[in-house]
């Protein structure tokens, strides 16, 4: 059986309230060997609880952090509180900070400013950083040069970029995470991006509950449909989909600094 680990979703959003324990349990049993849980929805609770389902799971781990929607509420007290929050030994990561300017929830200043607190969080902690890009790469990329990367690096998660895009943020020193967007007819330019992700690059997840992969498309998505995400990787990519798995757990340990999770018989 394949495995894998699922390398964002939400767990503590409120479509998983009634049922996070069985969702858990199925992604366990899909073949998910570990999952990190991402906060940065909405208020500081949403970081909280996402730590304290980490902390009842021994293969569940979380990243904290504001989301690019939410910028115009990164204060000095929000990045205090999530610094507190890092003290925990399962979180893992920062963010997912970044850009959004296609929603534009959050004014563009804003955001560029809650990049630049979560870039130096990061650096500080020395955790790697999870990065939300969407319409933005150009001005993402100049940011970082700027600003400069963590020294533990980073993730561009749910990639929704073209080749180009994904040769920037490759010489910055990312790994590259795709999401079920991949299985979908019209992702072309995200699927010419997944050739060119070298082996030691290359992460998947599902962004749960949002974007289930084909063919569960419209559906409330769950970590334990990163299966057909992978499976549509490794297709593209011409490798067997155990193999790739493998991978993306030993990427996900070197980055993230995860224990290996033990081998399914």
């Amino acid at each position: 059986m394949s495995t894998v680990v699922d390398t964002h979703c939400h767990l503590a959003d409120a479509k998983f309230h009634d049922d996070v324990e069985d969702v858990i349990g199925r992604a366990s049993d899909a073949g998910v060997a570990q999952i990190i849980s991402v906060g940065a929805i909405g208020p500081i609770e949403c970081d909280r609880l996402t730590v304290a389902i980490a902390e009842r799971h021994e293969n569940i781990f979380a990243a904290v952090g504001v989301h690019p929607h939410d910028a115009k509420d990164c204060t000095a007290e929000r990045i205090a509180q999530l610094r507190d929050l890092a003290a925990s030994k399962k979180v893992v990561a920062v963010g997912e900070s970044g850009l959004d300017f296609h929603y534009m929830h959050s004014p563009p200043d804003a955001q560029e400013a809650s990049l630049r607190a979560h870039l130096a969080l990061a650096a500080e902690l020395e955790l790697p950083i999870v990065i939300h890009c969407r319409d933005a790469e150009h001005r993402l990329v100049e940011i970082v040069r700027e600003t400069g990367m963590p020294r533990r690096g980073g993730v561009i998660h749910c990639f929704t970029g073209d080749a180009t895009a994904a040769r920037e943020f490759l010489a910055l020193g990312f790994c590259i995470s795709f999401s079920g967007i991949i299985t979908f007819k019209n992702s072309t330019p995200i699927r010419e991006a997944a050739l060119i992700v070298p082996d030691d690059r290359v992460m998947v997840e599902t962004d749960a509950p949002y974007l289930a992969p084909e063919p569960y498309r419209g559906k409330r998505n769950e970590p334990a449909y990163v299966m057909r995400t992978l499976e549509m990787l490794a297709n593209l990519r011409r490798v067997d989909v155990a193999a790739l798995g493998a991978q993306v757990i030993a990427n996900a340990a070197r980055v993230f600094r995860l224990p290996l999770p033990p081998k399914r018989p």
